[in-house]
């Protein structure tokens, strides 16, 4: 019994939902889903019941180019058992299908084909997408970009000089791509073609320029050579751009006028306007003497105001002053120091002067008859 538990145990244990939940055949891992298998006539021997078909218009322009190579898709489709029509008055091409036809998926590949001529694509190239492996993808970008001007700028940064950035996308991808008009029209694989409208819809709606994604996809091809990092998360491998955000205009926002049922006053006519200056019961001759007078008196502001400009090139601008402040001070205390020594020189120089006037005989005279009066006092 302790045997029979233990090898219930190392089993291990399906969890059966149902009757029908059985393993299937095809849930194997050797069997690879995503292979596109070549389509045997022997799967459908008894061909279609009913007849499906698809039409699409072309530009005019398209019609003499594809009056050339409508023998060539006619006996493209005609291996397929389709028959296609190309008629040039309504501008159309249709393709059905016949009692030939085995492949039922075929039929939209001849609706593709179709698209693909009339989105300027050389009907060799667009002749394989009749093959399994080939599938392609019609993108529209003409209502991603409301502006012309912007619209044609951000498509010829998809396109890039001399058509080196659609080239290099072309290699990374693995797909034909054809910008024209508001189409841009890819085929290849269905990995490729995901990848790529990425890129058309991030360039058209401004969000990532094609070169930087040129440059991960450049990355991530070196990457997946190494197989250690196949299970791994690239994102620390890859770039991260940040977008600049350009400053834009502020919109200025209308102040809301207060609500009044009233209309509001009509405003004088042209005719009102001259019966107030009295300008409409003039003839016109004068009217007209009025307004070449009003013509010269403008005519002679407009030149005074040219001359004066000029003339402000010849006028040399004021120099600046500088008001030190710190010193203003100082030099007042000095000049008043100045001041006080040029008032003591002054004095100075006038004694002087007055020592150099002196009249000795006044002195002499006047001292006599002190003596003499000293003597008579001093006489007994």
């Amino acid at each position: 019994m302790g045997n029979s538990d233990g090898d219930a145990e190392d089993k291990p244990k399906t969890k059966q939902k149902g009757k029908h939940d059985k393993p299937k055949p095809w849930d194997d891992p050797s069997i690879d889903h995503w292979k596109i298998e070549k389509f045997d006539p022997s799967w459908n021997e008894g061909g279609m019941l009913e007849v499906s078909s698809f039409s699409t218009l072309f530009p005019q322009y398209r019609e003499k180019y594809l009056q050339e190579a409508w023998p060539i898709v006619k006996s493209a489709l005609k291996e397929h058992g389709i028959s296609c029509e190309l008629n040039l008055v309504e501008g159309s091409m249709t393709v059905s299908t016949t009692r030939k036809t085995r492949d039922p998926y075929i039929i939209v590949k001849a609706r593709d084909l179709i698209k693909l001529l009339s989105r300027s694509i050389p009907a060799p190239q667009a002749i394989k997408i009749l093959n399994d492996e080939m599938q392609c993808d019609i993108i529209k970008i003409g209502n991603l970009v409301r502006n012309k001007e912007r619209f044609v700028k951000r498509r010829q940064h998809l396109v890039g000089p001399s058509s080196s950035t659609l080239k290099a996308l072309e290699i990374l991808t693995g797909c034909y791509i054809l910008v024209q008009g508001s189409t841009v029209a890819a085929m290849g694989s269905f990995k490729g073609l995901k990848q790529l409208r990425r890129i058309v819809e991030d360039c058209m709606q401004n969000k990532m320029h094609p070169v930087y994604h040129i440059k991960i996809l450049m990355l991530k091809k070196e990457l997946a050579k190494d197989p250690a990092l196949a299970d791994e998360n690239w994102d620390r491998f890859l770039p991260k751009f940040k977008k600049k955000n350009v400053k834009q205009k502020k919109v200025k926002s209308k102040e809301k006028k207060e609500y009044t049922p009233f209309p509001p006053p009509q405003q004088p006519s042209k005719i009102d306007l001259q019966l107030e200056s009295g300008e409409y019961f003039l003839s016109d001759k004068k009217k007209s003497a009025k307004k070449w007078q009003e013509k010269q008196e403008k005519q002679t502001e407009k030149t005074a105001e040219s001359k004066r400009k000029r003339e402000e090139a010849f006028i040399p601008p004021k120099e600046p002053t500088r008001l030190d402040y710190g010193t203003s001070n100082d030099t007042e205390n000095d000049v008043a120091a100045m001041a006080m020594s040029l008032k003591e020189k002054a004095k100075e120089f006038g004694k002087q002067k007055a020592l150099e006037n002196i009249d000795a005989t006044k002195y002499i005279a006047a001292g006599e008859p002190s003596l003499k009066k000293k003597s008579r006092r001093g006489e007994p």
